[in-house]
């Protein structure tokens, strides 16, 4: 991360373009985004002017809310750029020296969706970065990042004996929600449910021409039973140990949802959040830390499990660990998975619709993070298992210090309601209420309060933080007041 108080002491790189842009974006810009894509990734900074010496410093932009909304226009334009790998994390209005400059943070673009290249031709608008800057790809460039983004994972694969029938809308609804509000203006806004759905890969053309669910579609959107045609072993369990009894809080088998990996992860995310938030007021953990490395735990372990396997995802959630178990085994070094730098997902197809939608980071820095986090906290270490015949991998996370005081031997109850007075506005109960206005559109203020166990008093506190940073507005007034995510 570059300290924005001290900017002249970096130089443009291989990682860093500065661009003057008093003028506007400047044209080479989309030359600077598509190599960085191609290469390592790297950071653009508009407002930033380099000297004779090297040196970078900031000129104060007159109006960069107009710049960052004309970027990102253009960047979801697809006769502009032939993808847009960004979501509205990626661009920021930073001060540096006191002065507002623009901050671009391009990710290096997955196999798949390269070569990123501009202006509609992949052979003359692909480039990559080198020291010296940004240059044209040769045609052999191109033709290899070509060869590489069509090699599939198992999860692309056309089901050919499935209508698309097996889908289940009501979960195709909510992904649409979600990824309008964290991808406003992007180009397959518009589609139909049929046309949105092969761009995003979950359906493709069979032999016969007509379009059917991939094997990630299925997984993704498709109702238990039809998964199971495919995927007889299939299964998804959230379990709570206590009183030396386990209690299954979400199944797959159960018959009261969708059964897909797509509604698991967020019911899980939920349930994560109900059961460590009271774990967190009662020890000095961050809760937005803790949960958001437990949320990429899970979806690591969705992406990469093998649902031919038997098995199925299997999480449980004791006093003091969290287990998630899935089919398959590693398709990297155990010690590369642990140092980062290094992804092969099983399901590629799976991790490119959760990246869409601002989850799953798609760079290999999921399990180094949760190690390095743990490490800070001085948590006993996760354990990382691999077990063959059948072939398992299961990561179990430490959730109590030695000695730490346990809840419910304390007397205090584990159950998710928290007292007003010592609530911290923080990103875990806010991610939760905008995930249930995502799916709901509009609640009351007593719906939010029974959805995330705690009382009116403490709904408001998060409610009011919402509101004050513009994403959630209300309408009406007393008991009839609505709130809901800001258009």
């Amino acid at each position: 991360m570059i300290d924005f108080s001290s900017i002249e002491k970096y130089r443009e790189n291989n990682r860093i373009e500065a661009k003057l842009a008093l003028g506007g974006l400047p044209k080479s810009i989309w030359e600077t985004y598509s190599a960085f894509a191609n290469t390592l990734g790297g950071i653009i900074l508009l407002g930033v002017e380099e000297y004779r010496d090297h040196s970078l410093h900031p000129v104060d932009l007159p109006n960069p809310e107009s710049l960052v909304e004309e970027f990102w226009n253009l960047v979801n334009d697809p006769k502009k750029v032939s993808v847009n790998i960004l979501t509205r994390n990626n661009i920021a209005i930073e001060l540096a020296e006191g002065k507002r400059i623009i901050v671009i943070t391009v990710p290096r673009a997955m196999r798949y969706d390269k070569p990123v290249y501009i202006d509609g031709n992949s052979m003359t608008g692909s480039y990559r970065r080198s020291g010296e800057g940004d240059y044209r790809c040769s045609a052999d460039d191109v033709e290899s990042m070509l060869r590489d983004s069509k090699i599939h994972t198992q999860d692309m694969r056309v089901i050919e004996q499935a209508e698309l029938d097996v889908l289940d809308y009501s979960s195709i609804a909510s992904y649409r929600r979600k990824m309008k509000y964290i991808r406003p203006g992007h180009t397959w806004e518009e589609l139909d449910d049929i046309n949105f759905l092969y761009k995003l890969g979950a359906v493709g053309r069979g032999i016969n021409g007509k379009f059917k669910p991939t094997a990630a579609g299925l997984l993704m959107f498709g109702s238990v039973n039809e998964i199971k045609k495919e995927f007889p072993n299939y299964l998804l369990e959230y379990c709570v140990e206590a009183d030396d009894r386990s209690i299954c809080s979400i199944s797959s088998d159960a018959g009261q949802w969708s059964g897909n990996v797509y509604d698991f992860y967020f019911m899980v995310c939920r349930h994560l959040e109900k059961d460590l938030l009271p774990i967190c007021q009662n020890s000095d953990y961050n809760a937005d830390t803790l949960i958001g490395a437990m949320r990429e735990a899970l979806i690591n372990s969705i992406v990469n499990a093998d649902y031919y396997e038997e098995g199925g995802i299997i999480i449980v959630k004791k006093a003091d660990e969290l287990s998630i178990s899935n089919p398959g085994s590693f398709r990297i070094d155990i010690s590369d998975a642990k140092s980062g730098g290094v992804s092969d997902p099983r399901n590629a197809g799976l991790m490119k619709m959760f990246a869409l939608i601002n989850i799953s980071s798609r760079s290999g820095s999921g399990i180094p993070s949760i190690f390095k986090l743990w490490s800070e906290l001085k948590l006993k270490e996760p354990v990382i298992t691999e077990s063959f015949a059948p072939e398992r991998i299961t990561l179990s996370l430490f959730i109590k210090k030695d000695g730490e005081l346990d809840i419910k031997a304390s007397g205090k109850k584990t159950v998710s309601k928290i007292n007003s007075a010592n609530v911290a506005v923080n990103l875990a109960g806010k991610q939760l209420i905008i995930d249930y206005l995502t799916d709901n559109v509009t609640a009351k203020e007593v719906e939010l309060a029974y959805f995330l166990g705690i009382d009116n008093k403490a709904i408001r506190t998060y409610l009011d933080e919402l509101i004050k940073n513009n994403i959630v507005v209300t309408e009406g007034n007393g008991k009839n007041r609505i709130y809901k995510l800001k258009a």
